[in-house]
């Protein structure tokens, strides 16, 4: 017996049905406007080339973290999923097979986010009108694998079907954005951009740090050996990446600390750093480049994005066998207020610097964050992140946000994801949420019908191109 799949058009709406047809109202206002991702993991050879998707499962399984990390925490190993290993040891090849597990488990999802981003998928992408189980999982495979053969489901088509009005990538200053000017000379178009992450060549705990500083170097033609020299080869990838379109760094650092050394101190701390520096020494120079990235966008206009307080690839195992970004990434508690300071105390005030502020401690929500973006005219707050990119996770953000630092010194929505096909998913559930959020302080008598619309589109995404600079 088979379930139907149905996606009700209130969903994620208020249950109280005068509010619920407040927010419907405001949904119906916004639901329509074109997609903003300014922050996300997509491939730029998918929109560079636009070769079809191969199949169901290395479209839409293999490269899900949301995904196989659910699976593998009820013993799927990796293996069985298709998920590429670090020395080229064989895994599961057959994609008909990699799906049929995930079918058979997919009641694992229920409640999660991924299972509402999914049913959308398979809904309103494939049009599939029956759940995904066990007996349905052939049906599925053979209805999206049709579907991947198609030029409707090219990645062009796809960008244009789904109203993506501009989409980021995200490229290391090794990357030689080949794809990005593949793009451009190709006549198509969408907008597809770049943004400057340069955590490699920042971090002495990345894996190759020594030699990626060489390269990033070289590239530049520009001798690193001294900190100068480093600083200008920044500048310079900076200003390779912003012909590629790019708006935005973005800095994944263990935490937000930030410093600001004496020239000759810093120099000296550059040239330890490539000898091989202590803990205490590279937490010191990764808080030194925040506050050089942010006096280089003071400069450039390039908007900072920081992702702090993530242990990275916490399964050891997982990642000498697979890698990293393998859904084993883990929240660490969140630290601004100090933490920031330094960087603060240099361009805080400077409304030509905009830092955008992401977390994974929602405990920092209201303590910390909230009242620094509320302050500061170079801070803002950027959306629930990872984890929390969720209906609840939205729902707790906007209530301990909004009552200090407002609508406006946030930045709307960003998906950060790689999950290309689950972008307009993820706008959606995003969307109306918000639409609820209003929909109850207009309810409440809190806010008038008018600026509840008006604020719905600014999140939905005035904001997000004010705050990106789109």
């Amino acid at each position: 017996m088979t379930h139907p799949l149905t996606l009700h058009p209130d969903r994620l709406f208020p249950a109280d049905p005068a509010t619920r047809a407040i927010a419907r109202d405001l949904y119906a206002g916004v639901k329509g406007l074109p997609i903003i991702s300014p922050h996300g993991h997509t491939d730029p050879a998918w929109f560079a080339y636009d070769r079809p998707f191969d199949d169901p499962a290395s479209l839409l399984i293999v490269p899900d973290h949301y995904v196989y990390r659910m699976l593998m925490s009820q013993g799927v190993p990796l293996d069985a999923l298709g998920v590429a290993t670090v020395d080229g040891s064989p895994t599961e090849a057959d994609p008909r097979t990699i799906w049929r597990i995930f079918a058979a488990h997919y009641h694992l999802f229920r409640g999660t986010p991924s299972r509402l981003w999914l049913d959308w998928v398979f809904a309103e992408v494939f049009g599939i009108d029956v759940r995904l189980e066990a007996a349905t999982a052939d049906h599925y495979y053979d209805v999206i694998d049709a579907a991947l053969t198609t030029d409707t489901f090219r990645p062009r088509a796809l960008f244009e079907q789904f109203g993506i009005e501009v989409i980021a990538t995200t490229e290391s200053p090794l990357d030689p954005l080949d794809h990005h000017r593949a793009i451009r000379a190709s006549g198509w178009g969408g907008r597809v951009v770049t943004a400057y992450r340069p955590d490699p060549v920042v971090d002495p705990d990345a894996p190759g740090f020594a030699d990626h500083v060489r390269r990033f170097g070289a590239t530049a033609g520009i001798d690193v050996t001294d900190y100068a020299g480093y600083l200008a080869a920044h500048r310079f990838h900076r200003a390779r990446f912003r012909e590629a379109g790019a708006t935005s760094t973005d800095h994944g650092h263990p935490s937000a600390a930030t410093a600001d050394l004496p020239t000759d101190d810093a120099a000296a701390l550059y040239r330890r750093v490539l000898e091989g520096p202590s803990a205490a020494e590279a937490e010191l120079f990764r808080a030194q480049m925040l506050t050089e990235m942010a006096t280089m966008s003071v400069a450039d206009g390039m908007v900072m994005q920081l992702h702090p307080a993530v242990h990275r690839s916490h399964n050891d195992a997982v990642r000498r066998r697979f890698g990293s970004d393998k859904g084993d990434d883990i929240p660490l508690p969140g630290a601004f207020v100090a933490a920031l300071k330094p960087l603060l105390d240099r361009h805080g005030n400077d409304p030509r610097l905009t830092l955008i502020l992401f977390t994974l401690d929602e405990s920092v929500y209201s303590r910390e964050l909230a009242p620094l973006a509320g302050h500061y005219p170079a801070l803002r707050l950027g959306p629930p992140w990872w984890f929390h990119d969720s209906p609840e996770g939205m729902r707790r953000f906007r209530e301990a946000t909004t009552e200090t630092a407002g609508f406006g010194n946030t930045v709307g929505f960003n998906d950060d994801t790689r999950a290309f096909l689950s972008i307009p998913a993820r706008h959606d559930v995003a969307r109306r949420m918000d639409c609820g959020f209003l929909a109850r302080l207009v309810a409440e008598h809190r806010l008038e019908r008018d600026e509840a619309a008006e604020l719905a589109r600014a999140l939905s995404y005035d904001l997000v191109k004010q705050a990106y600079r789109l």
